[in-house]
């Protein structure tokens, strides 16, 4: 069950809201979420809510193990334990296959490969999980008392398969407390519609033409066609996943919850390192917080450091997905990251900042190419096009791939890449008062009006664009 389906939109989501505003005390809409995210999880996924469910109860334990130990060692030895088996979990499932592969290419062996499920949203799952006995340990916050508490954690619909990833100390003191209102609910409505208008008004649009292009071959791909497709890739990630991330953002707060901001105009960015603290922000803190600073993070020497940095972005890029494409991918990111910490980012910093944001924009979309080939033969011929290398027998021609739908996606997506609603509003709601006279009150409310006429209108649009069939999976769905 996605977001963007009648079924969730229309049947699921309704339902659950009702019951949630109906229900008195905390403690029995807490127990109804639990219910209604363990029914969205085994809509699709019904043979793994048991080993989830399994998993969840194991770290209920081990967090109180933790908890209570008061001795150094014990502590150390329970976090170390918990940490061993919920990494454990996450390999077997999602990196078995690919062990084995490397292990046959490398060794001339022909072990047959496990071809285990993948459970949906394992990655986001384990380090949910991973937080929760982390957070623990670090006395950030108390282990749960209820098990209940510790399922809803991880298991909470609006970010159970894609995201954001969140925090067992920020999430645990809204289990035991939280503000419902009219206000709130309103803005989570916004936030909601505002990412499925992404997702299906952007996303989607972008999403076909970019599949067939890096479905073609390297007899097939033209320069003009290649570049045409990594445009579209490039706004098709960002506002997919975006959009996702808007939408359990909005659910959140429509249930009372704060979640943590996971975008923040990532392809405005002046530098790689600027793109890491605008892209995928609660995976990029995750690793900085749990992973860098412990290996010493800035508090070393500056190889150690570099070290950290690479170590880092390895793990993030294999935490993307059982390829190595995806780990080169993340090698390349922690390449600039590395480089822009030496004379070269100085260089950087001096330059003008549309050269800054033509670099940065650049070495992403070039990095996309890595992200989305799944070989490094297909990456390889893909860079060769770009670059006008190689040499097509039997070129396609761009307008098979272009139309009016693409190109409306396009412009609205690179508009909305850069366009921020809330300052334009501000702007707007300044600039009338200087010059009619109209009083604030009254401008709020105009303003007020318009937003939800404008929320309207694009939740119209996208439930048309959804009856029309444009559905696409969400594409962090996978990792």
């Amino acid at each position: 069950m996605v977001f963007c389906s009648p079924l969730f939109l229309f049947l699921f989501l309704p339902i659950v809201l009702a019951v949630y505003l109906l229900l008195p005390g905390l403690r029995a809409k807490n127990f109804w979420l639990l219910v209604a995210s363990l029914v969205f999880y085994a809509w699709g996924e019904i043979s793994f809510v048991f080993l989830l469910l399994a998993s969840t109860l194991m770290n209920y334990g081990l967090g109180l193990w933790i908890g209570r130990s008061e001795i150094p060692a014990r502590r150390k030895m329970a976090v170390a334990v918990a940490v061993f088996i919920n990494v454990g979990i996450l390999c077997v499932f999602k990196y078995a296959d690919l062990i084995v592969h490397t292990i046959n290419s490398f060794g001339h062996l022909t072990i047959p490969a496990p071809k285990i499920s993948l459970p949906i949203g394992i990655s986001f799952f384990t380090f949910h999980a991973l937080s929760y006995v982390i957070d623990i340990y670090r006395r950030k916050w108390t282990a749960a008392r209820d098990p209940k508490d510790v399922a809803l954690y991880i298991f909470f619909f609006p970010q159970l398969v894609a995201g954001p990833i969140l925090r067992w100390n920020a999430i645990a003191p809204q289990l035991l407390e939280r503000k419902f209102s009219s206000e709130v609910f309103a803005e989570g409505v916004r936030r909601f519609v505002g990412g499925l208008a992404k997702k299906m008004i952007i996303a989607n649009a972008v999403a076909l033409p970019a599949d067939q292009i890096f479905a073609l071959s390297a007899d097939e791909l033209t320069p003009a066609t290649a570049w045409f497709g990594i445009v579209c890739y490039s706004l098709q990630i960002y506002f997919d996943f975006s959009g996702y991330s808007d939408m359990a953002v909005g659910l959140g707060k429509m249930f009372g919850f704060t979640f943590i901001e996971n975008f923040n105009f990532p392809y405005t960015a002046q530098s790689i390192r600027d793109f890491w603290r605008r892209w995928h922000i609660s995976l990029s803190t995750w690793f900085r917080d749990y992973v860098y600073i412990p290996l010493g993070g800035n508090r070393v020497t500056e190889t150690r450091n570099r070290l950290n940095l690479v170590a880092v972005f390895f793990l993030c890029g294999l935490w993307h997905g059982a390829s190595w494409t995806f780990v080169a991918w993340g090698f390349y990111h922690g390449f600039f990251l590395v480089l822009e910490r030496t004379k070269i980012g100085s260089v950087l910093d001096k330059i003008p900042r549309p050269l800054r944001h033509l670099y940065a924009v650049f070495a992403v979309m070039m990095g996309w190419v890595l992200f989305r080939a799944n070989t490094f033969p297909e990456a390889a011929n893909y860079f060769s096009a770009l670059f006008g290398q190689c040499h097509p027998a039997h070129p396609q021609p761009l307008a098979r791939y272009t139309g009016h739908e693409a190109f409306w996606a396009i412009g609205l997506g690179v508009l909305f890449s850069f366009f921020q609603w809330n300052r334009f509003k501000d702007f707007c709601a300044r600039e009338t008062a200087k010059v009619s006279g109209v009083t604030g009150n009254a401008l709020g409310i105009f303003g007020n009006v318009l937003e939800i006429l404008i929320v309207l209108a694009l939740l119209i649009i996208s439930a048309a664009w959804l009856a029309g069939g444009t559905y696409n999976p969400f594409i962090y769905f996978r990792f």
